[in-house]
């Protein structure tokens, strides 16, 4: 005999039988005070409800991050029991192993102290149905997490990129530095002299360390993941509306572990720079 609900009946069956309690209990391995429990589990009903409602949305959440959704939507619950229920719910996924990290012993350099200080943009591919190639520029605030532009095109240059800097200079502000990889695009004499002359510093990171351009590399995983994966798009328009929509969600509703699980935006607001470096 196993388990405790089956030791209870039993028990149950002993007692109704003639035998004490006591006795009944010796007999069946449980002690009287289990024997005794009652549950005081309420009704969870709402909360599985909810559960599965951010679940539906969020399919690459933890039981962690979902906690946190739920507190700041007003449940009081505590964590451990929305782990209990998340494994009842059957939503417990296996741990990656991790990859082997070869790394120099370098950080990340130009860490990024405040809002504005250091923007990186780098370029991710994809494919439209009729499998024509796709290619999608990022900018990311470092500082704040803030998504600040996802543009998807056939072809992206570097014309193109200086266009949507100026765009996001014209709103933010300019960054003190902007970080990239050695793509084309982004080492290009004109765009590294246009940022330059309106005072941005341009860092590139060195070949074969793509760790020296982390958190774009987290993001464009969790792009991958979250929305390049789960869409089939038709065009480049809609890509852009997807991409659009998928950018606001993550900024106004990802919770961040890094930034003590506040979205981007919150954190971001929590976090104005002193004065916004205009170009001039």
């Amino acid at each position: 005999m196993s388990g405790a609900p089956a030791k209870r009946q039993a028990v149950r069956e002993l007692t109704a039988a003639g035998l004490s309690e006591n006795r009944a209990c010796q007999t069946a391995t449980i002690s009287r005070s289990s024997y005794r429990y009652v549950s005081r589990r309420t009704d969870e009903t709402e909360l599985l409800e909810a559960i599965r409602a951010i679940r539906a949305r969020k399919r690459r959440w933890g039981y962690k991050r979902v906690h946190k959704r739920l507190c700041k939507d007003g449940y009081a619950v505590n964590r451990k029991k929305i782990e209990r229920l998340w494994k009842e719910l059957g939503f417990t996924q296996p741990q990656r192993r991790p990859a082997k990290k070869r790394r120099s012993g370098d950080t990340v350099p130009v860490c990024a102290q405040h809002a504005n200080h250091v923007w990186t943009y780098d370029f991710i591919f994809d494919a439209t149905a009729a499998g024509k190639r796709l290619k999608v520029l990022s900018v990311l605030d470092e500082f704040t997490r803030v998504a600040l532009a996802l543009v998807p095109g056939r072809s992206l240059t570097s014309a193109t990129v200086r266009g949507v800097l100026a765009r996001l200079f014209a709103c933010h502000g300019r960054p003190r530095v902007i970080r990239s990889d050695n793509g084309p695009e982004f080492i290009a004499f004109e765009l590294v002299e246009w940022l330059e002359d309106l005072g941005a510093e341009t860092y590139h990171i060195e070949p074969g360390k793509p760790w020296q351009n982390g958190y774009g590399e987290s993001f464009h995983a969790r792009l991958r993941d979250e929305c390049l994966s789960c869409e089939e798009f038709w065009s480049v328009e809609h890509v852009r509306v997807v991409l659009e929509s998928w950018r606001d969600e993550y900024n106004t509703e990802h919770l961040h572990s890094s930034l003590g699980y506040a979205t981007p935006a919150e954190f971001a607001a929590a976090h104005k720079p002193a004065a916004a470096l205009v170009p001039a």
